[in-house]
C-alpha cells in the first residue's frame, strides 16, 4: 500500500498543473501582504475607531496574526477550487489517458488502488493547507511581527498574544478537514467520468451552488442548510470566537467526517464497478 501511495505521489508532483495551487496561493498572499504593508494601518484604524473613545489600545495591532486572519478570510473562497485539480484528475485523468486500464492489470485490487489515490489526494490537500499556513502565518509574522489579535467574528474580539497561536493551529487543522470534504467530493465525481474537466467543474459548481444556499438565510432553505457540507467547512472561524462553542465545533467536525466517508464510499462503490474495457 505504501508503495502504491509513493507511486501516486510521484505521479502528482510530476504534473506541472499540480503546482498551480501553490503558485496561486503564493502570488495572492504576496499581493495581499504588500497591500497590508502599505495600507494596513488605515484599515485597522477603521476597525477600532469606535473603541478609541472608550479604551486605550497599545501595542502592535497590525501584526502577522492580524494579517494571517485576513488572508484566511480572503482566500477561503479560492482554496476549495485549488484542491480539486488533483482529486478531480485522480481517476478520470488516468481513464482519459488510457493508463487506468494498464494500472488495474497489476496484482493489486481496485480497493487498494482507490485507497492509494484517495490518500494521495488528501496528502496534496494537506500540503496545500500547510503551505498556506507557512506563507500566511509564518511570513506575515516575520514581516509584521507579533502582538495581540484584533478580529471581528460576530463581535469585535481582542485576544492576548499568548493564546493566539494555538487558535491558529486549530483553525488550520480544521481548514484541512473542511478542504478534505471538497477533495472527497471531487474524488467521488472523478470515479464517475473519463474526463478530468468534468469532476473539477462539477465540484466547483456544487460548492458555489451550495455556498449560495448556505449564505442565503431564507426560511425555505433552513432545513436544507443543515445537510449541506458548505455550512460546516468554514467553521474554522469558530476558533476565533472569544468563547468557542466547542459543542458546535465537535458537531461540525463530525459532519465533515461523515461527508468524507460518504463521498469516499460512493466513489469506491462506483470504481469497483467501473468499466475500463470500453
Amino acid at each position: 500500500m505504501w508503495q502504491l501511495i509513493g507511486i501516486e505521489l510521484n505521479k502528482v508532483f510530476l504534473r506541472r498543473r499540480s503546482y498551480i495551487g501553490f503558485l496561486a496561493l503564493f502570488m495572492l498572499v504576496t499581493i495581499l501582504q504588500v497591500a497590508m504593508y502599505v495600507e494596513g494601518q488605515t484599515f485597522i484604524n477603521l476597525m477600532i475607531q469606535n473603541l478609541k473613545n472608550t479604551f486605550v489600545l497599545e501595542g502592535n495591532l497590525l501584526n502577522g496574526y492580524f494579517v494571517s486572519f485576513l488572508l484566511m478570510n480572503s482566500l477561503w473562497v479560492l482554496l476549495p477550487f485549488l484542491v480539486t485539480f488533483v482529486a478531480g484528475d485522480s481517476i478520470a485523468g488516468e481513464a482519459h489517458a488510457g493508463t487506468l486500464r494498464l494500472l488495474l492489470t497489476r496484482p493489486v485490487s481496485r480497493t487498494q488502488v482507490i485507497i492509494a489515490k484517495f490518500t494521495t489526494s488528501l496528502l496534496y490537500t494537506l500540503l496545500l493547507v500547510i503551505f498556506l499556513m507557512l506563507i500566511s502565518l509564518g511570513i506575515s509574522t516575520l514581516i509584521f511581527g507579533t502582538g495581540d489579535l484584533v478580529v471581528y467574528s460576530k463581535t469585535l474580539n481582542i485576544f492576548p498574544e499568548r493564546v493566539v497561536l494555538p487558535r491558529f493551529f486549530m483553525a488550520f487543522g480544521y481548514a484541512f478537514l473542511g478542504m478534505a470534504v471538497v477533495t472527497s467530493l471531487a474524488f467521488m465525481l472523478s470515479t464517475m467520468t473519463n474526463n478530468a474537466i468534468g469532476p473539477i467543474i462539477g465540484t466547483m459548481a456544487l460548492v458555489i451552488g451550495f455556498t449560495i444556499i448556505t449564505n442565503l438565510r431564507l426560511v425555505a432553505f433552513e432545513t436544507l442548510r443543515k445537510f449541506l457540507f458548505t455550512t460546516y467547512i468554514g467553521s474554522w472561524t469558530l476558533f476565533f470566537d472569544y468563547e468557542p462553542d466547542w459543542s458546535q465545533i465537535r458537531f461540525s467536525i463530525l459532519v465533515c467526517l461523515v461527508h468524507i466517508l460518504v463521498f469516499f464510499g460512493a466513489g469506491l462503490f462506483v470504481f469497483k464497478r467501473k468499466d475500463i474495457l470500453t
